[in-house]
């Protein structure tokens, strides 16, 4: 017997990226989210949507708040929540120092259980419903975490970290036990529920050719898997590069040598790259995954927002905890900005929604199920609530159009603003005081 439950409120969705022309987004002040079966079923203004609705249909009501498509991280390290804010380095001293022993006490199986539950807590609580998430090179590291998404009915991709080289010992797995580590966890988890699997290459300084290699084939063989890794994050890591693959043309061409550039790779950061790598990740079907906050904190420099996508590269948000200090897509949309602002290229408030939501599934290779509120897709949503005792409420009453109070929802919102967060139809979480 199917179920069925209206919600009304404020709603906007994006059905493309926005480009100046109001098709894109699609809103209503008062409209209504038809949810059968945990999918989206109708969306329309509430004065349509009403006269189809049986008598039967529950209807929350959700007065002043805000429905938009359930917030997707492309980027984010669940085992180094404990090290935000950890001060003072660039990328390869701050992962010596800070992020590499935060890894290391995920040998432990014990803690990755208790981190991985805390962690998708943590999400929840953000409004963040789906992510692409970076574990540890311990097998059971990944598998702590799609039982604690799991739990949830979460979609959520993941995958063994894989390193053999260029970090602690304690950290190093071989070419051969990365590839049956992850073939084996493939076997397992990948299209269970809702989890999918991601070959995770930290980066090329951390794999050796041979392991690269192994990667690629695997890659191969199992084409409707993710792949996820970093890529022309800090100038240091690129000159690195080069000095190993001194007959490769690029950083990014590394990648392609070896068979990881392709549909549903994702590849964080590519702040330091030039017209050609663009295209070829165009071409690839290849995603990015756009981290203002850990840029600006680790000194990394500017992502070129405009330049990937006017290359027809797919670019969603990544908080990249922990070097982002926050799980917020509220907060990080906040920087990303600024990170316009200092490109003199401002981000318009729904295409900072896009990055959030639609462009964060189309990077990942998610689309066709999350991302928006067309009809069949899965109804994962977040409710913001500007009523609140907080810098955004003051300024959100003043406002009237749903443009505007997105607006300043991120650049003054965070995790307080998070009403309630769904999944699939049902509630995942609630604001204590909701």
């Amino acid at each position: 017997m199917s179920s069925t439950r209206a919600f009304r409120g404020s709603v906007v969705h994006c059905l493309d990226r926005p480009r100046g022309h109001d098709a894109a987004v699609q809103s209503f002040d008062d409209g209504i989210l038809v949810v059968t079966d945990g999918r989206v079923d109708l969306l329309g203004p509430a004065e349509n949507i009403m006269p189809q609705l049986g008598g039967d249909v529950d209807i929350l009501q959700l007065d002043g708040k805000l429905i938009v498509p359930g917030f997707i991280d492309c980027h984010v390290h669940y085992p180094q929540m404990d090290i935000v804010a950890s001060y003072g380095e660039q990328l390869l001293d701050w992962l010596d120092r800070y992020a590499y022993p935060a890894e290391e006490r995920f040998s432990d199986e014990g803690h990755a259980k208790a981190v991985a539950e805390r962690f998708v807590d943590a999400l929840l609580a953000n409004g963040t419903t789906s992510a692409l998430v970076f574990a540890t090179v311990h097998a059971h590291s990944a598998g702590a975490l799609f039982e604690a998404a799991r739990s949830k009915s979460m979609r959520l991709v993941t995958g063994k970290t894989l390193m053999d080289r260029g970090a602690p010992p304690a950290l190093l797995d071989t070419a051969d036990k990365a590839e049956i580590e992850s073939r084996a966890l493939i076997e397992r988890w990948h299209g269970v529920d809702r989890l999918g699997y991601a070959i995770t290459p930290r980066f090329v300084l951390t794999s050796s050719a041979q392991q690269l290699g192994r990667l690629g084939a695997l890659a191969a063989e199992f084409p409707d898997v993710h792949v996820h890794t970093h890529l022309a994050e800090n100038r240091a890591e690129i000159e690195a590069v080069a000095k190993r693959f001194p007959d490769h043309r690029s950083y990014l061409d590394v990648y392609d040598r070896f068979g990881l550039l392709r549909e549903r790779a994702v590849f964080a950061h590519c702040i330091h790259l030039d017209d050609a790598d663009r295209q070829a990740m165009s071409r690839a079907g290849a995603g990015i995954a756009f981290c203002p906050s850990s840029n600006l904190f680790l000194g990394s420099g500017l992502f070129e927002l405009d330049r990937a996508e006017e290359a027809g590269v797919d670019v969603g948000l990544g908080s990249d905890v922990g070097a982002g200090p926050s799980l917020s897509a509220l907060k990080t949309l906040g920087d990303a900005y600024r990170v316009g602002q200092l490109r003199h290229r401002p981000l318009d408030p729904f295409h900072g929604l896009y990055l959030a939501t639609l462009g964060a599934a189309r990077a990942i290779g998610l689309d066709d199920a999350i991302g928006s509120f067309r009809a069949g897709m899965e109804a994962d949503f977040t409710v913001l609530d500007t009523d609140l005792e907080t810098p955004s409420a003051s300024r959100c009453r003043s406002l009237g159009s749903i443009g505007d109070r997105l607006f300043a929802l991120q650049l003054l919102g965070d995790e307080r603003n998070i009403h309630s967060t769904w999944l699939m139809g049902q509630p995942a979480y609630r604001r204590d005081n909701a």
